[in-house]
């Protein structure tokens, strides 16, 4: 099915087309602040990117819900959302520590640090969960992530449930602000950038 808002294709993606999905992120994201402080080795980050999206990539059209904006000229993905409705139980990723660990090697344990202190900080309550945003660099500044967000946010708000994330970087989160979400007080990771919990009610 496909979808068009503000002049962006945007479609549910198919079950099994992960490829895609975790190259997208692992360029959009694999040379962030948090990015960084989790693997400060350059090179250690190009070769475990991919991998560790993919990780993510692949639970998400397990158990979530994947949409991408194509890009109307070459048919690739230029922006994905990976979203997990946690209205209900959801198992974790399929082996996820020893794969983790495999695929981090010398930064899994700041990576266990931050997954323990945004869960620490994750509501108990309905909503569903924004895991994953991310826009090609070549593509960004077009309106894509706005219209990621809006395309689940209308179901959300025909549903009356609650959003979730984490901003990573402070230009996210403006754009987050900018959607209706409220920013918590930050999660400080030691001698590394802020992390942003952020709420949206549904506009009912």
């Amino acid at each position: 099915m496909t979808h068009a808002i503000q002049d962006v294709v945007v479609r549910d993606i198919d079950p099994v087309a992960t490829e895609e999905i975790t190259e997208v992120l692992a360029a959009a994201m694999g040379d962030g602040a948090v990015a960084r402080w989790l693997m400060p080795d350059a090179a250690l980050r190009r070769e475990s990117s991919p991998e560790y999206f993919a990780i993510f990539a692949e639970h998400a059209v397990r158990h979530g819900e994947v949409y991408a904006s194509v890009d109307p000229i070459d048919g690739k993905l230029s922006g994905v959302a990976l979203w997990f409705p946690l209205t209900q139980a959801i198992p974790p990723p399929v082996d996820y520590d020893s794969r983790l660990k495999e695929v981090t090697g010398p930064a899994f344990d700041r990576i266990s640090y931050l997954d323990a202190a945004l869960e620490a900080e994750h509501p108990l309550v309905p909503h569903h969960y924004l895991a994953f945003i991310a826009v090609r660099p070549d593509r960004q500044n077009l309106g894509i992530g706005s219209s990621l967000l809006a395309r689940h946010h209308a179901r959300l708000d025909r549903a009356a449930l609650p959003a979730y994330l984490e901003a990573n970087d402070p230009r996210n989160r403006e754009l987050y602000l900018r959607h209706g979400y409220v920013s918590r007080p930050p999660v400080l990771l030691p001698d590394g950038p802020p992390v942003w919990p952020m709420w949206r009610e549904p506009l009912v």
